[in-house]
């Protein structure tokens, strides 16, 4: 059963296993990022613990990231997730979001970051008014899935350079997997083991996840599962 978790006075973690999503408060309305895994009610959910109007973005459209989104007419997501959302029968209409765009709740604005690797559409959202960036799967401390279709190594070493030139404007990460909060300073780190992988300077274990095979690339900070050479 998804447990929800009071962040501050107007923030919600919502712990479904292994991922999370985040109930965030503004004055005006209030935003549900990703409906987990294992929740068909993350509305229900949200709508327990708020009374403002209610909409819902997605960081991108992994299965673990989309179980109830059903229950939503539309949401905002990246137009570059579209394909993604739709191999695992996504329903409801994609209002697109990119790079810059802001999404007022009343007195708590949100901004777009486009950070593409992880899946073509994947983006990181930026509360401003918190100093919290909200990561999606991109910057966390647990097994960040690089291998299979839809990932790009050399577009996720892009992603994670391009927020790492926002790092004067957040003090916290909030991930969707593994510890919350974590450190600005692991969006460095896993850019520098993304780096070594890229250029062939550490090796990898062979393991399996969910019937599939990857190498795992396990370092202090967060591990990488990338493709099998």
């Amino acid at each position: 059963m998804a447990n929800a978790i009071k962040v501050n006075e107007n923030t919600w973690r919502i712990e479904d296993g292994g991922v999370r999503f985040l109930l965030l408060c503004g004055e005006e309305k209030a935003a549900l990022i990703d409906t987990g895994m294992n929740t068909p009610n993350a509305k229900e959910i949200a709508e327990d613990l708020t009374d403002l109007p209610l909409i819902l973005i997605n960081t991108h459209a992994d299965p673990d990231h989309i179980s109830g989104n059903g229950a939503f007419e539309e949401f905002y997501m990246s137009p570059n997730e579209e394909a993604n959302y739709k191999n695992f029968n996504g329903k409801g209409k994609i209002l697109p979001v990119k790079e810059g765009d802001t999404i007022d709740l009343g007195g708590r604005v949100l901004r777009i970051i486009d950070i593409p690797g992880h899946t073509p559409g994947s983006i990181a959202i930026l509360d401003e008014k918190n100093r919290a960036l909200i990561s999606g799967d991109t910057v966390q401390d647990g097994h960040i899935f690089m291998f299979g279709p839809m990932r790009n190594i050399d577009k996720f070493i892009e992603s994670l350079k391009h927020l790492s030139e926002f790092e004067s404007e957040y003090d916290e990460i909030y991930p969707m997997h593994g510890s919350f909060p974590v450190k600005p300073e692991l969006v460095g780190q896993i850019l520098e083991g993304a780096q070594q992988v890229k250029n062939g300077e550490v090796e990898g274990k062979t393991v399996e996840f969910f019937g599939n095979k990857a190498l795992l690339y396990q370092f202090p900070y967060a591990g990488l599962l990338c493709d099998l050479k």
